[in-house]
């Protein structure tokens, strides 16, 4: 991969989802050229051949854009749905009985099949079932062998094969499905970046998906089950990321309750130094209007301010009639909350402190004499990418540049604050602190971060080449 010729100043990052509104050549590169740093294959919809095409088209425009772009496959996880009926759809009335059973008949007003035995087996009187989003809900008053008597709480109208939401019930079921385990080899062998991790209830979820990918991807847990915040601090310290997935999450927590936990997500975050996307409803309205509603725009603001690493598109851009206008819009914004003076007051405020080793005392040296210099870029040698993460974790003031041997993990730091990633290669092995600076000042100027007579701020790790080994911190002048 050739180095990026420009520098992208926004440092909070941008995925979008495709989908059927955006899988050709024509629209992907547009969608890159607005702003998007990553990309999303959702294994919810579509087939291997339909993300293997995508997939071919991101790296093909990645290498005529000449800058690193990383891609998630999002995996769909255990999906919970209520059976078929006679006549395709009924009306719960509020107050009525309703029965769950796993009958295979079609059901009606008074009972539906639902295919989860393990749903039956792990609810209790007074457990909430949630139909449809969250749109009606039943309280069960009587557990059977095979059965859930319930009184419906909130009735509506309930369709067949809608899903359902157990917020207050710890199901014995794996994150991953066999679909799942199917998906995400595909997807690791295709060479994704990031799997998305769904519906996660406990430690042991992101263990095994982290068994499975064995260092091929990082493991981006979606934070989306009330379980997952009982269970929050060690599931975010075993993921390489995490995502705010507002959607299920706001069905099952809430209302009031979800913006209180994406910040305690992004807190944590960014505490641990995890990168973190804040997803779903961003813009929605944009899936069928040009422009966003203000309130749309305050929300995404609000993520640039809380420190999210990314901000997410799904429908907007997956199914939307506007993409490329989504991605622009939030490029925009984004762009206009990281010029506010009050946006750069609240990063350095809020950096977390540095911990007790060399490495994380060197990244928060770096971003204390870049500040003090007055630098036009922090240079770090990162091997793994874990050198960048510490150094973003500190919000410095000026842009990051992220120097990798490979593409996988400059492609990786694409969801990473303040981090422009650039594969420079093998064939130029860096022996000497004099090799360093050389190809750090190579860096920013290619990247037209710096000129002759500017200063930059370079981390690195001696001996070269050797994962984890930061403990160099050397400030250069562009001659």
């Amino acid at each position: 991969m050739t180095i990026v010729s420009a520098s992208r100043p926004r440092r909070t990052k941008i995925v979008s989802t495709l989908g059927p509104a955006s899988s050709s050549r024509e629209v992907i590169r547009a969608l890159a050229e607005a702003g998007a740093d990553v990309f999303r294959l959702n294994f919810s919809h579509g087939t291997h051949a339909d993300h293997a095409a995508r997939h071919e088209i991101i790296r093909s425009v990645e290498a005529e854009l000449g800058r690193p772009i990383g891609i998630l496959a999002d995996v769909q996880g255990p999906k919970l749905r209520v059976g078929t009926f006679e006549n395709g759809k009924v009306t719960l009335r509020t107050g009525a009985s309703f029965r769950l059973d796993l009958d295979d008949a079609p059901g009606n007003e008074e009972r539906v099949r639902l295919p989860h035995p393990e749903i039956i087996h792990a609810a209790t009187v007074g457990s909430n079932l949630l139909l449809d989003d969250g749109k009606l809900r039943l309280v069960v008053r009587e557990v059977g062998p095979t059965y859930l008597d319930t009184i419906v709480a909130v009735g509506g109208v309930l369709s067949e094969r809608k899903g359902v939401n157990v917020p207050d019930i710890v199901l014995p079921i794996p994150a991953l499905t066999p679909k799942d385990r199917k998906d995400l080899d595909f997807a690791l062998e295709l060479g994704v970046e990031y799997i998305g991790l769904s519906f996660v209830q406990r430690p042991e979820d992101v263990e095994e998906a982290r068994a499975i990918a064995a260092g091929r991807a990082w493991i981006m847990t979606k934070v989306e089950k009330p379980q997952a915040m009982d269970n929050l601090d060690e599931i975010v310290r075993l993921s390489d990321a995490v995502m705010v997935a507002r959607g299920d999450l706001g069905v099952e927590l809430p209302p009031e309750a979800v913006p209180l936990a994406q910040k305690r997500i992004i807190r944590l975050a960014r505490q641990l130094g995890k990168p973190v996307v804040v997803a779903t409803q961003m813009l929605e309205s944009m899936i069928t209007a040009p422009t966003p509603t203000r309130a749309e725009a305050s929300d995404v603001a609000t993520a640039v301010f809380d420190g999210a690493d990314a901000v997410m598109l799904s429908a907007e851009t997956a199914a939307g009639q506007y993409p490329q206008e989504a991605v622009g819009i939030m490029n925009r914004i984004v762009s206009r909350v990281e010029e506010d003076s009050v946006w750069q007051s609240i990063m350095q405020a809020s950096c977390p402190a540095p911990e007790g080793f060399v490495a994380d005392a060197i990244a928060a040296a770096a971003g204390q004499v870049a500040t003090t210099v007055g630098a036009r870029a922090i240079v770090a040698f990162t091997l793994a990418g874990a050198t960048a993460l510490r150094i973003s974790r500190e919000r410095p003031s000026c842009p990051i540049i992220g120097l990798t041997p490979t593409d996988e993990i400059a492609r990786r730091l694409c969801v990473v604050w303040g981090v422009q990633a650039q594969s420079v290669g093998q064939e130029t092995p860096v022996r000497t602190v004099e090799t360093v600076v050389d190809q750090a000042i190579e860096s920013t100027v290619a990247s037209s971060l710096a000129r002759s007579g500017d200063t930059i701020v370079i981390a690195a790790g001696l001996p070269f080449g050797v994962a984890g080994s930061t403990n160099t911190l050397r400030v250069a002048r562009v001659k």
